[in-house]
């Protein structure tokens, strides 16, 4: 297991891929962001997009899940605060496989709490033809060893 002094600025993770279907961007909208363009195949071919997209909820969901796989599982987290910046850059369509990429930008010991540690990072998604559709920036803090 990492600890929070096990993870460097600097280092640069590659989480894995994912393809997203239509089935799972049209079950994911429906439950939790029915927007036509997201849940509604006849209706989103009538919107600004020209087809289907999926749900920018949905692919920061895609996105968690490759974070956990491909880091998070072998670190000894603690959780986070929150993210201090999400951007959507372009859409997410049915048959696109996704990439994450994980940079640590900072880490520093907590000041208030000895037993842990703050890693501040960016990460990246990409499709398949290298185009980046979405960012974040966040905040994550992890035990330190004991």
């Amino acid at each position: 297991m990492r600890y929070w002094e096990d993870i460097k600025a600097g280092e640069v993770i590659e989480l894995g891929s994912r393809t997203v279907t239509k089935e799972a961007i049209l079950a994911f909208a429906r439950e939790f962001d029915p927007q036509p363009f997201h849940a509604d195949e006849a209706a989103a071919q009538r919107t600004i997009w020209g087809g289907l997209i999926a749900s920018g909820w949905h692919t920061g969901s895609m996105l968690m899940r490759l974070f956990y796989d491909g880091f998070l599982k072998d670190t000894v987290s603690l959780g986070s605060p929150g993210i201090d910046e999400l951007k959507w850059l372009k859409p997410v369509r049915p048959g696109d496989t996704l990439s994450g990429r994980l940079t640590i930008l900072e880490t520093a010991p907590s000041r208030s709490k000895p037993d842990r540690g703050i890693v501040r990072s960016l990460m990246e998604v990409a499709n398949q033809h290298g185009e980046v559709v979405m960012t974040t920036r966040g905040v994550n803090f992890f035990a330190r060893r004991p």
